[in-house]
């Protein structure tokens, strides 16, 4: 179906034309090539377009600087990544900062294409891939940014998003199966029990729910908004098992990449298709691409859609342990900043950070005995709310439980 998609392209706009001409991830191999004759001599598809499929964005209102935007699934990131990330904004001076985004993830700005060979050798080193992050490719994976540590979760999630993220990246190394979609994609995963994924924008959202005493998810599809056009994810009339999420995302992503509507790209995303084809027959396009047929969804669905913030302090279902939910303005991070942070999760944490939809940020694994020192560190004046923080404090030297510290 690949080669149709291509050859229907010479009739389609300018984006499919250039996408059947050479796959985005060709220019994987242009990177040193690119840093030797600078942005200026680069092929302005080449720049402007095809760089999008490896993450880096060239931002003509900045000439010569560069956007690159990761790929973090459930938003997770360690210390010595976050170090890593930070010597790299370091870098870049006045130009250089670090933007958590709306899906959990980080893109870091004033990037030179003469440094990006270096750069994508240090995120190798780290683990960290910005494969597939812009264009037409599933954006970064999301999920509760407490999964793991919610008391009242369901399912820890975590792992099911990583290995949707291999499945479509090919373990981070880009995977041309998914590289020609008609338009951008979003995938989310809910464990718990509120709606932290904000499951209602996204193409695919995995809701949890119970099947005949066994845990799932019903799916929701279509969810998007534009300029143009909003629309909320409506439900697929489908049940899964957690062992079935990879393959029910694959089996819609060729549904999509290979019946998508590709004319107008403003009216290219996966509702589009949807509207045209009616739901009862995308949805046995699915069940034909997966090779079965499909369960029905569970009658009612566990989430109460009552969203959290998760600003503030938390405890969490380890005993003794608690999260700090910071506030990060207009989630913009300097160097100074993500080094900071860094330190405060490696002091007093485990090392781990996790990214909000919300573009704030949370530390994780706070001993009740280190979390009056952690609230009194210098930097949560700037991330923290310094009433909340001395209240927080004088609750936690009374004695009482740090379930009683939550403010939304």
């Amino acid at each position: 179906m690949t080669s149709v998609i291509a050859n229907q392209a010479a009739s389609l706009n300018k984006f499919e034309k250039f996408k059947a001409e050479k796959d985005g991830l060709a220019v994987k191999q242009d990177l040193d090539h690119f840093a030797r004759i600078g942005w200026e001599a680069m092929d302005e598809i080449d720049r402007d377009h095809r760089l999008k499929w490896l993450g880096i964005f060239f931002r003509p209102v900045t000439p010569g600087k560069f956007m690159m935007r990761l790929r973090l699934p459930a938003g997770i990131v360690n210390s010595q990544q976050m170090r890593i990330l930070a010597e790299i904004v370091q870098r870049y001076g006045e130009d250089g900062n670090a933007d958590i985004t709306t899906r959990q993830n980080l893109q870091i700005r004033g990037i030179r294409i003469e440094d990006v060979p270096d750069i994508f050798r240090r995120l190798r080193a780290a683990d960290i891939t910005s494969i597939q992050s812009g264009m037409d490719n599933v954006r970064n994976i999301t999920t509760s940014p407490i999964a793991g540590l919610d008391a009242n979760e369901l399912m820890d999630v975590r792992a099911l998003v990583q290995q949707v993220q291999n499945m479509i990246t090919d373990n981070g190394e880009g995977n041309p199966e998914f590289t020609n979609l008609p338009r951008k994609f979003n995938i989310a995963i809910e464990g718990g029990r509120d709606n932290s994924i904000h499951a209602e924008i996204n193409d695919i959202a995995f809701v949890p729910a119970f099947q005949a005493g066994q845990f799932g998810f019903n799916i929701l599809v279509g969810g998007f908004f534009s300029a143009k056009r909003c629309e909320a994810a409506i439900p697929l009339n489908v049940w899964v098992a957690p062992e079935a999420v990879v393959a029910l995302c694959r089996a819609i992503l060729v549904v999509y990449r290979d019946h998508g509507l590709r004319a107008n790209r403003q009216k290219a995303r996966l509702m589009w298709l949807i509207d045209e084809w009616g739901l009862e027959k995308f949805r046995a396009a699915v069940e034909s691409q997966i090779g079965h047929p499909l369960s029905t969804a569970a009658d009612k669905d566990e989430m109460d859609w009552d969203k959290r913030d998760h600003l503030g302090v938390f405890s969490q279902k380890q005993p003794g342990l608690n999260y700090v939910g910071l506030h990060i303005p207009v989630g913009r991070l300097f160097a100074p900043d993500m080094f900071e942070l860094a330190r405060l999760a490696e002091v007093y944490g485990n090392g781990e950070m996790r990214l909000t939809v919300e573009q704030n940020l949370i530390i994780p694994n706070i001993p009740d005995s280190r979390l009056e020192a952690f609230l009194q560190e210098p930097v949560l004046e700037k991330f923290f709310s310094e009433s909340n923080a001395i209240s927080a404090i004088a609750r936690f030297l009374h004695g009482c439980s740090v379930l009683q510290l939550c403010f939304d």
